[in-house]
């Protein structure tokens, strides 16, 4: 006569306590995002020195137009990082000017959009720049942290695929 309504208020006792192991464990694995200023640069190509602080003994590589894509990486790599010290979290526009200051040309860079189709900041911005017509250098910074890479251009003579913005500032 009493079993069924025990049996229901076990099965109600069990569900409640798997539900919160479940919230208990996801709330404790849950950590803070560390700031993309001291994330780890990734980068596929040999340059992997590129993502290495420079130290003061070592001076900062210095663009150069004639050099090569894994040089031009170097920089590109270190310019963004330099930025990322004094904004973790840059717009689009400011990794641009950034590059442009370093020598990079603004005709061979684009970068994604700062802002969702509903106004939010994306999670992440993407940025580039074609190396003399057959390389890209690519970026990207967001909660995730700071990646670069270097990759041959796409036949469309593009470096990024999907949206863009117009770099007309």
């Amino acid at each position: 006569m009493f079993s069924r309504p025990l049996r229901f208020a076990r099965s109600a006792v069990l569900v409640a306590a798997v539900a919160s192991a479940a919230v208990l464990a996801l709330t404790s694995c849950t950590a803070p995002v560390s700031p993309p200023a001291t994330s780890t640069a990734s980068s596929s190509s040999p340059t992997a020195a590129a993502s290495a602080p420079s130290t003061p003994s070592t001076p900062a590589p210095t663009y150069d137009a004639a050099g090569t894509a894994d040089h031009a990486l170097t920089v590109f790599t270190q310019v963004v990082r330099t930025l990322l010290q004094s904004d973790p979290q840059p717009h689009g526009r400011d990794v641009i000017d950034a590059l442009v200051r370093a020598g990079f040309d603004k005709k061979a860079m684009e970068v994604t959009l700062d802002d969702t189709t509903i106004g939010r900041n994306v999670d992440s911005i993407e940025f580039s720049v074609a190396w003399k017509k057959s390389d890209c250098l690519l970026g990207q910074v967001g909660g995730a942290g700071f990646f670069t890479s270097a990759a041959p251009i796409l036949s469309t003579g593009k470096c990024l695929v999907g949206t863009t913005r117009p770099i007309t500032w």
